[in-house]
């Protein structure tokens, strides 16, 4: 135990070491006054294509910039004439949202001259206010987008523009590359430097002049998709929303290679490849994602668009370990499970304690989920959504399989990273009188409590019955004591469409679907409460849903066994 705290104390100061150095030369080489022209980026004599935007814009939002309002990340601004980039943000999302330029796309799909001049005229408002230098648009992560957002919206802002404000653009443009070159390698693990990584890519097949950065867009671009993309297809942070995240910035950019007459590296095309499975491996039947590990609502519009890339539209994957996720899937009926580790420290910011947990669905009805993170205020509902008991799993003694960094200056220092979880797991996949049966175990509770979980499952060949089993062990194998705690809850979040009413007999509750299915749950040692609940992964927000709760003392009851079964239809 005392090794341990040691390795995880070490682990932590080298984190922490090593991101605040990071952080701190991001900083001083975004700084105007520090020369960081280590990487030389030439002006471009001129664009040579814009690639395309696959995200779906929205031509009423146009409309809204123009009138001066400014809804970003669940806030509302209204400018009173005055440029957006003076106002005092109502929050970081909020003002990252806006210095990214993500929303030129809804000016392009409005596609109107008023639309094409306000564009103009709010890139030239940030060129003229040094907007490169504003703390929060100086991130590497921001910076990236809007690197990628001028690209691909440049015939939108460059048409009809004058001589002197297509030069400011392209000069402003060619600073900022110029700085995610030499910055962009210090960003965050994961996602930003990703981000960093593309936005270099696309700059230099789309900008002229660019063939020494071109060499090294193409090399960070790869180390970073060969250590991120996993092998069965997953991301590094086993968020599932991060497959269609780079998948649409990834076919652009396979494009981009084409329009240049360029081969693609090998790792973009395999990445690709590996990636389009996975989509299908976290969608349930009605085409909604998993919520595991950070996935927010599914952007249904954007998920389609990514779709119609796919070629091979097979059979999903049924068991993805590098990610470390399973699927199980009879006759319409659909459960994915949680059976990883929590990933590497660096990628862990938005991870969640969700060991053990599992989504299922019946047909097109989702019935049990995990409450999963809302679109907007992420900041606001992300330490409650990352706790275990935000998930369809078991919590001990009512705390997380995992510790997070969670306030005081380590967060101001390194965010809010994941310092300890589970680090030892089993899994197994077998086959039982027809049925799918899979068996994992974790020791998240192992250090604090001396217990282990384990979890098993087992789906009938014709989707009807799901039978379930929890059980709480001594990590070493020995006999509880009576002074251990050994508190536990087992939780199932409802659907909020699933109408659950509980049985006389205290074992059991019936749940209507909104199709008319009914489902039966049923705990045959154990009472059952139905308690409130809430979805954040709502596409309209959050909403209130119910729970099932199974409580009880390891030391006494160690093994609950569950069911789902489909009870009857009442259609029509």
């Amino acid at each position: 135990m005392a090794r341990d705290l040691h390795a995880d104390r070490a682990r932590l100061a080298l984190f922490v070491t090593q991101f605040g150095w990071h952080r701190l030369r991001t900083r001083l080489m975004a700084h105007p006054l520090f020369p960081w022209r280590s990487t030389s980026v030439p002006v471009p004599s001129r664009l040579l294509f814009a690639p395309h935007d696959l995200r779906t814009g929205d031509p009423t939002r146009a409309s809204e910039f123009y009138a001066g309002r400014f809804a970003f990340a669940g806030k509302v601004v209204l400018t009173d004439g005055v440029s957006p980039f003076e106002v005092e943000p109502p929050s970081r999302e909020w003002a990252e949202e806006l210095m990214s330029f993500a929303w030129l796309r809804h000016m392009q799909a409005a596609g109107t001259p008023i639309a094409r001049a306000n564009a103009r005229a709010l890139v030239g408002d940030w060129i003229g206010m040094r907007g490169h230098r504003m703390p929060i648009a100086s991130s590497p992560e921001v910076m990236a987008r809007r690197v990628i957002s001028w690209l691909t919206q440049s015939p939108l802002v460059l048409q009809d523009a004058d001589p002197s404000f297509h030069r400011r653009f392209i000069r402003s443009l060619t600073s900022q590359v110029r700085m995610l070159a030499n910055i962009g390698a210090d960003a965050r693990d994961g996602r930003p430097r990703l981000a960093c990584a593309l936005a270099l890519a696309f700059a230099s097949l789309c900008m002229a002049d660019q063939t020494r950065l071109m060499k090294l867009a193409q090399k960070r671009l790869v180390d970073e998709l060969d250590r991120q993309i996993l092998a069965d297809g997953g991301h590094a942070s086993r968020n599932p929303g991060m497959l269609v995240e780079v998948l649409l910035d990834l076919l652009p950019l396979r494009q981009c290679f084409g329009a240049r007459h360029m081969p693609p590296p090998p790792a973009l095309l395999n990445a690709i490849d590996r990636m389009m499975p996975m989509l299908r491996f976290f969608r349930h039947v009605d085409g909604a994602f998993a919520h595991f590990n950070g996935m927010g609502p599914t952007p249904a519009d954007w998920l389609a668009t990514v779709l119609a890339y796919d070629d091979a539209r097979g059979r999903p994957l049924s068991n993805a370990p590098y990610s470390g996720y399973q699927r199980m899937e009879a006759a319409g009926t659909v459960l994915i499970a949680d059976t990883g580790a929590p990933p590497p420290m660096p990628l862990s910011h938005e991870a969640h304690a969700g060991c053990l947990s599992f989504e299922m669905s019946a047909g097109r009805n989702r019935i049990v989920v995990n409450c999963g993170m809302p679109a907007t205020a992420r900041e606001e509902w992300r330490a409650v959504a990352r706790q275990t008991a935000a998930h369809s799993t078991a919590t001990v003694e009512e705390t997380s399989s995992c510790r997070f960094v969670t306030g005081g200056a380590l967060m101001r220092l390194c965010g809010t990273p994941i310092l300890e979880g589970p680090a030892e797991l089993h899994v197994d996949r077998s086959e039982r009188g027809g049925a799918d049966v899979l068996r994992a175990s974790h020791d998240g509770y192992a250090r604090r409590f001396g217990i282990i979980h384990q979890r098993s499952w087992r789906l009938s060949p014709d989707g009807a019955r799901v039978d379930g089993e929890d059980l709480f062990r001594v990590a070493q194998g020995e006999e509880f004591s009576a002074d251990q705690p050994s508190g536990y809850a087992i939780r199932f979040h409802l659907h909020p469409a699933v109408q659950p009413s509980r049985a006389s007999d205290g074992h059991s509750v019936i749940l209507k679907l909104p199709d008319g299915d009914r489902w039966a749950f049923a705990a045959p040692d154990s009472a059952v409460t139905i308690e409130e609940s809430i979805m954040l992964a709502a596409g309209s927000g959050p909403r209130r849903t119910a729970q099932l709760v199974i409580t009880g003392q390891a030391r006494e009851v160690p093994r609950v066994a569950w069911t789902f079964v489909r009870a009857k239809s009442v259609k029509g």
